[in-house]
């Protein structure tokens, strides 16, 4: 073995993920049989590579770095099955030879990330593969997307379409991107060159994928000479980074130096032609050249560190396919896995996979669907004069023969099988944080899978698995751990159920970490986390949300000191506003005493005080509110009563005390609230409206309140505020007007009177009031305007009619209004009016009005 000059190490310079990247590395280290095989990545990974030979070790995979004393300052390697770094490693593995890490240990990595964020505070980086635990890498990650990189890591076997970029700098050992774009990084005046583009352009290529699937995946590697691939790509490279350089990557020969130190070392222990190195294509000519050590360590000398753990996590496709944070920047990993596990057909063996996923989807495809895709597929192919199918043919012929040309079903396959939902799996002996592995042994108690595919579970909390499943969940989510997220569950509201949607995120694993801090346990990390928080919180709402998760969490040490923060800061908050925000989260936290067995005396009393305070103080605080505070406040009002609404209906009266006594208080105030005239029209309106629903108040009393402020002697602002309030909202007022034609009477009656004047300032809010109701309602109530309302026949006898309508409809005036209207909408034909006669004229008027005429 060899290198281009006939000695020195083997360097096979690689796109990336490719899966013809990395059956070229297969095969090329089947040829060369080298004693030793280094592989760009971070040193601190060299403990964990036996790991990889694992049986529960599953692709994708990655490397996980984060500071010791910062763990959410961190960086990620991935790997697939088909990247050619992991199948460089496994390949040394299974020939018992040994297998090193070269690149720039991650300690620098991460230092470097600190000291650039020093540098520019404030400043968010979203280059690919860039940033922290906190959602991006480092940057010096995607170092490698130096101009260089991406024509070292290009798409492989027959993958095409828009992945096949390579990614933004994990596998790539840190250095990842492969040069896309040649990321400029953080260093400014940067130039930024696509080596792919380069070099399809020097070919006649517009296209720099298809130049590299074409140019060098087919026919590279269907070449006897396993190593030819890669001594075309080395110069080729060779001849970019002479006229590019570093491609505005100084770190880029940081990096490099210690990679020749590093084979350097290993020449000296396996012998020169004793060692095969899997880079990127970018790095081949750097590590070729010639430079003396005391150069290579000069820029070495000074660089920052940090301590660093390190760690293998499971990765997913999904994670594979997003081009910036943590993901690789390739968009087909589902395409790519497929080609590097099939050995023939693959393109008729895609097409089988597609035809299955649609007839699981109820879609109708036959076999002959798929022989006439993979015809289509192959035609196409032969038109664009290329020498296989690949990701580009193949999806054209699913849309055409299989999706009948509709994009709907082509997306699920895009989403289903060219990305896929694919998630690794690493052993158990993997290192971890202690709260990790406590996480993972509960988990595995509970029967909780991670799984990249999002998914929703039904919990019982009567049930004892699903109780403890809810209590992880919960205390997860306090400790930032958002592996699930409650949502609202279909069919029953009873406080003994739950719903969460699951869907496991790699960084997850960073998050992890940095709930560390808090505890070896997940039980200790959420009850110190927890304490704390409560005593940080900003607001009484704060904390009182904080005691409800507390109880959802199961909490017990925790929220002494919860309510103990929530006693003082009730106290001392004078704020009625706040109080309002505070009771509910109070009341629903006493709704999970009986089923999760948590005590919540001392809860029911405070809830009990604060809602006391409420009583006192909220008349006073509506009184002499502009229409902005109004409706906040109306806010409040509706919050207290559906919280008390709770407390009142509890049955153990040892854990709410008093709750009748306080329901019966709240609706004193709920009077005191609508008698008031010094109280903006929206809270009476509202207070009115509760009090009738709750049957505190008849039917008639409700007709004779709105009928005083719909009078004259009400100003048309303050009467339509009282409207809005009373049947406003998503509250059920459109289907009280319904049901009730003597409110909608009297709303009609007041509002034809309405003073031309003030109309144009009453019609936003009475807009805002009816365009709440559903479609159905307000085509209901226009249709009641337009007839006018029902009598028996006794009071039409009699010479009865509901306030607000006429004996008959008055098509005169109906008529006169129809050209306004018609206008307004644009719904005159050709300039002229249509007439359509005075017959049905007020229903179309009233339907326009009211939003359902056409």
């Amino acid at each position: 073995m060899a290198g281009s000059d006939g000695g020195g190490p083997l360097l096979l310079g690689v796109r990336h993920h490719g899966p013809g990247s990395a059956r070229a590395v297969r095969a090329a280290l089947d040829t060369a049989r080298p004693l030793a095989v280094l592989i760009e990545g971070p040193p601190e990974a060299d403990a964990l590579v036996p790991l990889a030979a694992d049986a529960d070790m599953r692709p994708p995979v990655a490397l996980l770095a984060h500071a010791v004393d910062e763990p959410g300052r961190s960086a990620f390697w991935p790997f697939a099955e088909f990247s050619p770094e992991w199948v460089a490693l496994r390949w040394a593995l299974e020939h018992g030879v040994p297998a090193r890490f070269i690149d720039l240990p991650a300690a620098h990595t991460l230092a470097w990330q600190s000291a650039d964020e020093e540098q520019e505070p404030g400043t968010e980086k979203e280059s690919a593969g860039q940033g922290q635990g906190q959602g991006q890498e480092p940057e010096q990650d995607c170092a490698d997307g130096g101009p260089g990189a991406a024509a070292g890591d290009g798409p492989a076997g027959e993958e095409d379409g828009p992945g096949g970029r390579g990614e933004a700098g994990e596998a790539d050992g840190g250095g990842g991107a492969d040069g896309r774009d040649g990321d400029t990084g953080d260093d400014g005046g940067r130039v930024r060159v696509d080596p792919l583009a380069v070099l399809a352009g020097a070919a006649g290529y517009d296209d720099p994928e298809r130049w590299w699937e074409d140019v060098v995946e087919h026919r590279g590697l269907a070449d006897d000479d396993a190593l030819a691939p890669f001594l075309v790509l080395e110069e080729a490279m060779g001849a970019l980074r002479e006229v590019y350089g570093s491609g505005g990557h100084e770190r880029d020969l940081v990096r490099e130096a210690h990679m020749r130190l590093q084979v350097r070392a290993a020449q000296r222990e396996f012998g020169a032609d004793g060692v095969a190195v899997v880079c990127g294509a970018w790095h081949v000519p750097a590590l070729r050249r010639r430079s003396t050590v005391s150069a290579d360590r000069a820029l070495l000398k000074g660089l920052p560190k940090v301590k660093t753990d390190m760690t293998w996590v499971p990765w997913t496709h999904r994670r594979l396919a997003r081009a910036s944070g943590y993901g690789a920047g390739i968009e087909s990993p589902g395409w790519y896995g497929h080609l590097f596990g099939v050995r023939d057909r693959p393109v008729v063996r895609w097409m089988t996979k597609v035809a299955g996923l649609l007839r699981d989807e109820d879609r109708i495809v036959s076999s002959a669907h798929v022989i006439e895709a993979v015809r289509l597929a192959e035609t196409l192919a032969a038109m664009r004069g290329r020498p296989l199918p690949g990701l580009g043919e193949t999806t054209d012929a699913v849309r055409a023969v299989m999706c009948e040309g509709s994009d709907v079903p082509l997306a699920l396959v895009h989403d289903r099988l060219v990305v896929g939902d694919v998630i690794g799996e690493v052993p158990e002996g993997a290192p971890a944080v202690p709260l990790q592995r406590d996480l993972d042994r509960q988990r595995r108690t509970l029967r909780l899978k991670p799984e990249a595919l999002e998914r929703e579970i039904e919990l019982d909390l009567r049930k004892e698995i699903d109780a403890g499943r809810g209590r992880l969940l919960h205390r997860l989510r306090l400790l930032g751990v958002g592996w699930g997220e409650p949502v609202a569950s279909r069919g029953s509201t009873g406080t003994f159920r739950e719903t969460w949607r699951l869907r496991w995120e790699p960084e997850l694993a960073v998050r992890v970490a940095e709930a560390g801090v808090w505890g070896t346990t997940v039980l200790g990390a959420a009850t110190a986390k927890a304490e704390a928080d409560a005593v940080a919180a900003p607001g009484l709402a704060d904390v009182t949300g904080l005691a409800e998760r507390c109880l959802l969490a199961d909490l017990p040490d925790a929220l002494p000191v919860v309510m103990r923060v929530l006693t003082d800061r009730a106290a001392l908050d004078a704020d009625v506003g706040h109080l309002a925000q505070a009771l509910p989260a109070l009341v629903r936290s006493l709704r999970y005493g009986d089923v999760r067995g948590t005590g919540t005396g001392a809860l029911a009393e405070v809830a009990a005080g604060l809602a006391e305070r409420i009583f006192v103080g909220l008349p006073p605080a509506c009184a002499a509110l502009d229409a902005d505070a109004a409706e906040e406040m109306r806010g409040h009002v509706d919050a207290v009563h559906a919280a008390l609404g709770l407390l009142g209906d509890a049955d153990d009266a040892a854990t709410v005390p008093g709750g009748a006594a306080l329901r019966t208080r709240w609706r004193g105030v709920l009077r005191l609230l609508a008698a008031r005239d010094t109280i903006p029209g929206v809270i009476r309106g509202r207070a009115v409206r509760l009090l009738l629903d709750e049957g505190e108040l008849a039917a008639e009393e409700a007709a004779r309140l709105m009928g005083l402020v719909l009078s004259p002697g009400t100003a048309p602002t303050d009467a339509a505020a009282w409207i809005e309030g009373f049947v406003g909202g998503g509250s059920g007022g459109g289907m009280l007007l319904v049901h009730d034609e003597r409110l909608l009477g009297l709303v009609d009656t007041w509002l034809t009177a309405v003073p031309a004047e003030a109309f144009t300032d009453v019609l936003p809010l009475l807009r805002r009031t009816f365009s709440a109701y559903e479609s159905g309602v307000r085509r209901t109530l226009g249709e009641l305007v337009g007839r006018g309302p029902r009598r028996t026949e006794r009071a039409a006898a009699a010479g009865h009619r509901t306030p607000g309508f006429a004996a008959e409809p008055d098509t005169g005036r109906a008529v006169a209004v129809l050209p306004v209207v018609r206008l307004l909408l644009g719904l005159t034909e050709g300039g002229a009016e249509r007439n359509d006669g005075e017959e049905g004229a007020p229903a179309r008027a009233a339907g326009y009005l009211t939003g359902v005429g056409r």
